[in-house]
């Protein structure tokens, strides 16, 4: 597995996990139950998960919809 992306930014992890599984690839958000930790601040970043031999295909699609890889 490796990481495509890592925000604070639920909209940006749901977007970038629907126009992933358009194409067919799998997507695990991981970190998601941190908040219990952080209180619902929402200042732990999520990261969203992809298999090795889809990491290629999945950052060009980030990419060419103008989704960054982590929180400027």
């Amino acid at each position: 597995m490796k990481e495509l992306l890592r925000t604070t930014d639920p909209t940006r992890i749901a977007f970038a996990t629907a126009l992933l599984d358009g194409e067919g690839i799998a997507a695990f958000e991981w970190d998601v139950h941190m908040s219990v930790l952080e209180g619902g601040l929402g200042i732990l970043p999520r990261r969203l998960m992809v298999a090795d031999r889809d990491y290629f295909m999945a950052r060009a699609l980030l990419r060419d919809n103008d989704i960054p890889e982590r929180d400027a």
